[in-house]
């Protein structure tokens, strides 16, 4: 599921440019969008700062009363948000401000399927390949989007799982274990170390019957009955079988 926002100041350009999201979900079985539309720059804004609002994709009209598109878009990207920006507009006047907060495409009105579709086919491309390698969590309130490949290792401590990064951060997360590596098991670098630990054997630097070395210095002592599956997992991992060359 995409969040997509429409922002532009006359209700009949929001129509139609809803209308083509609903042809092109139509078509593409694998883009679902939940829509949600915005008479004004700061509307939009507004619920981003107050409602913790993360659209993936932005489609917004430049020349909006009180706020120009690009203007709003630079406080969209001071927020953290980093969604893909499609600008929709009747002059190519802003196209240079347009690139200086990383629009993904200016099109100039009036829009059609025709101009439309083919960038919704490359930005969706994009952002299907970029989920692959991130995870969304919610810290502190926030929603943030966190490289896979940094991820060290995850620890459990009572009520609280501990993300931890390979730039020293560390995240708590009010989850359990197996929601977690729910969300990580579809990597095959991630393996379960007993009930526990969740380890990204990129990371691993060594392994023995008693404890995981990590590239952080970090060691991880294993339980019993630990090491043969994790011997197992690290192997195939590297080397399509369990067997060391």
């Amino acid at each position: 599921m995409y969040l997509i926002a429409l922002c532009d100041d006359e209700e009949a350009e929001l129509d139609k440019t809803e209308r083509m999201l609903r042809h092109y979900g139509e078509r593409h079985s694998g883009a679902a969008f939940a829509i949600e539309r915005f008479e004004s720059a700061d509307d939009l804004l507004d619920k981003v700062r107050e409602k913790e609002y993360m659209p993936d994709c932005i489609l917004m009209d430049i020349y909006m009363p009180g706020k120009l598109g690009t203007d709003a878009s630079r406080e969209l990207r001071s927020m953290g948000n980093n969604g893909r920006i499609i600008f929709l507009t009747s002059s190519r006047e802003h196209a240079l401000d347009a690139f200086g907060v990383d629009a993904s495409q200016y099109l100039v009105k009036p829009i059609t399927e025709e101009t439309l579709f083919p960038v919704l086919d490359k930005i969706l491309g994009d952002m299907e390949e970029a989920r692959r390698k991130y995870l969304l969590l919610r810290i502190d309130g926030k929603i943030q989007r966190v490289a896979v490949d940094e991820i060290v290792y995850c620890e459990a401590e009572g009520k609280t799982q501990y993300l931890y990064l390979s730039n020293g951060e560390q995240y708590g997360l009010r989850r359990t274990m197996a929601e977690i590596y729910g969300k990580l098991s579809c990597y095959q670098e991630f393996s379960r170390v007993g009930v526990a630990y969740i380890v990204n054997l990129v990371h691993v630097v060594s392994l023995n019957a008693q404890e995981v070395q990590m590239d952080t210095g970090k060691k991880i002592y294993l339980p019993r009955g630990s090491y043969q599956p994790l011997r197992k997992r690290y192997f195939e991992y590297y080397f399509g079988d369990s067997e060391v060359l």
